[in-house]
């Protein structure tokens, strides 16, 4: 039989992984299976990512400064007092730049902008909504963004992509065995898709369909009552997601006829 060049995908749903290890840029001339492996873990989080940003405008820059390193001052406390995770915690510079506006189709200076960046994680989700429940967030002191981690990360990921590896030999030996060939051995590998002659682009691998997709999240919900009710608003709630880590890996295979 003649031999053919093949081109397999596993089975398991997938999203693209940043690169680790080098792409082959060079497929073989000798008969070859081109394979992917897939490997696909879902965690809960265990950690929470927290980042606001503090900022103030005013024709005094320095009382602008002041006020901004005041509400710093007051986020850091409670950063500290709830417990935020060693070295978690990061305060940016100082930022500091001109404010305008547009009255009339024209630009007005309105005064200096002063703003900082403030990130911290915490070890649960109600250690972060209690930050937020004291925070008195306000146009000056903004939640840009709420963010699920796993502290595992990197070790998971480096098992991913050893059971991606594993998958892409299981694929090559049973492929091979059907078209009545046999493995010769390895020719390459990576993680990231190739750019060859079988019309895929590096990172473009043939996906399938979105059905059972999980998403990264942390939601925040609540509701609360009309501003003339005399009943008090419900608190917000947090819920977190689980996160899902897939790793792939690509791999051609030198093969030879069976007999």
């Amino acid at each position: 039989m003649k031999l053919l060049s093949v081109l397999l995908w596993s089975s398991l749903l997938a999203t693209m992984a940043p690169s680790a290890w080098a792409q082959a840029n060079t497929i073989p001339s000798q008969p070859h299976l081109l394979v992917k492996g897939e490997a696909r873990r879902l965690v809960m989080p265990d950690r929470f990512g927290l980042q606001l940003n503090i900022e103030e405008t005013d024709m005094d820059a320095d009382a602008a400064r002041r006020r901004v390193q005041d509400n710093v001052a007051r986020v850091l406390a409670l950063f500290k007092q709830h417990k935020a995770v060693d070295g978690s915690v990061r305060a940016d510079n100082l930022r500091i730049g001109p404010a305008t506006r547009y009255e009339q189709s024209r630009q007005v200076f309105i005064g200096t902008r002063v703003s900082r960046q403030l990130r911290a994680s915490f070890a649960s989700v109600k250690a972060m909504q209690d930050v937020l429940g004291a925070l008195k967030a306000n146009e000056n002191v903004q939640v840009s963004s709420l963010a699920p981690t796993y502290s595992g990360e990197v070790a998971l990921r480096r098992e991913l992509k050893g059971e991606a590896a594993a998958k892409t030999r299981e694929s090559a030996q049973g492929l091979a065995k059907a078209y009545g060939t046999k493995v010769r051995g390895l020719y390459s590998i990576s993680d990231v898709a190739p750019d060859f002659a079988y019309g895929i682009q590096a990172g473009q691998w043939p996906q399938p369909g979105e059905d059972g997709e999980y998403l990264d999240r942390i939601s925040v919900t609540g509701s609360y009552a009309p501003a003339s009710a005399p009943a008090p608003a419900a608190p917000e709630s947090i819920e977190a997601g689980p996160i899902t880590y897939t790793e792939n890996v690509y791999a051609i295979f030198l093969i030879s006829d069976g007999t």
